[in-house]
């Protein structure tokens, strides 16, 4: 997906500042009587990025009333320039969407944003290198010799270098051409032999668009790389004294996301409604390859395991890409999904 990954991680890195004296916003609840029903909640889910089919599940969840059924009136808005951390952490939203890794500068900071992660969107990492297939780079060995378009960030460019060389491949004989990628089929057609993806959304569309192509998935190279995005963060304060709206938000989406596994086509013109500037043909080609990875292989929607979590802040550590050592454990819970 289109997202400020590693723009964020520079944001992070550059504003993070002590909240300690930040309130979270309380939206007023009315008293239900007998000639007035309690007024539904409201709060807020600050996307990481333009709506696409990442985010299908709480478009459902709006429309199909699940938010409604909850007593909860949701607002999904889009991130402000400093992204949907800076405005959780700082109470002007209760939710947001994020990422793992560019969680990891916070959750490393003796300044951190008060922020959860409370539930993952995709069960798996779905993100890798795609190039066209004449390029040849059909495995992380092969992308040296040729040109990669970089955020030239430091994680982006560790987790490249891990895969390449452990392939065998040297890692400074790619090329790297700093480069902000808004249209991976056009970047692909041009001095760019390959770019990081997120495969629903771009590499869906260089297959819609008919570009034979070969694809590099970075769970597929070693376990710490399986890492997770996107999730949903909260604001702590917020979910201390809110929990049950809390578990009431994510029972909703995760209606949402269920329905849209099961309903992909229905799902998808959800989407395009609330969304309509999409392409039509890349949301439903997108949202069918998505159905089964939103829970993959788990029962439990939403579910994160510690031992995946960890590894990749461990592997981060040790290769010196953040401050500190982030506690085992630390900086997600699953306390409050729905069973």
């Amino acid at each position: 997906m289109k997202r400020k990954l590693y723009i964020l991680i520079a944001v992070l890195i550059l504003s993070i500042f002590a909240l300690s004296a930040c309130s979270t916003k309380q939206a007023p609840v009315e008293s239900k009587t007998d000639d007035a029903p309690k007024t539904n909640e409201k709060v807020s889910i600050v996307l990481d990025w333009t709506p696409n089919t990442n985010h299908t599940g709480l478009y459902v969840a709006q429309a199909k009333g699940y938010f409604a059924e909850q007593g909860i009136d949701v607002e999904i808005v889009q991130p402000p320039e400093g992204g949907a951390e800076m405005l959780v952490g700082g109470g002007g939203a209760e939710f947001g969407i994020s990422f793992q890794d560019a969680l990891a500068p916070n959750f490393a900071s003796d300044n951190q944003l008060p922020v959860t992660v409370v539930a993952t969107l995709i069960q798996h990492n779905t993100s890798g290198i795609i190039s066209l297939k004449d390029k040849g780079i059909d495995s992380p060995a092969k992308m040296a010799g040729h040109s990669y378009a970089t955020w030239d960030m430091p994680i982006e460019q560790a987790i490249i270098r891990k895969i390449v060389e452990d392939d065998g491949g040297n890692f400074d004989d790619i090329k790297l051409i700093p480069s902000t990628v808004t249209d991976v089929v056009t970047a692909l057609q041009t001095d760019v032999d390959s770019i990081w993806v997120y495969y629903a959304w771009d590499g869906i569309a260089t297959k819609v668009k008919n570009l034979d192509t070969n694809y590099l998935n970075f769970a597929d190279y070693g376990p710490e790389l399986d890492y997770y995005n996107p999730v949903i963060i909260v604001n702590n304060d917020y979910a201390k004294n809110n929990a049950d709206t809390v578990k009431k938000v994510l029972k909703a989406v995760k209606q949402g996301y269920e329905f849209a596994i099961e309903n992909s086509d229905e799902s998808a013109q959800i989407l395009l409604e609330a969304a309509p500037e999409l392409d039509p043909t890349i949301v439903k080609e997108s949202q069918a390859w998505l159905a089964g990875q939103y829970k993959s292989e788990v029962e439990q929607w939403g579910y994160i395991d510690q031992t995946r979590w960890d590894g990749f802040y461990g592997w981060l550590f040790e290769n010196k890409l953040i401050d500190k050592e982030i506690p085992k454990g630390s900086g997600f819970t699953n306390e409050y999904l729905p069973e």
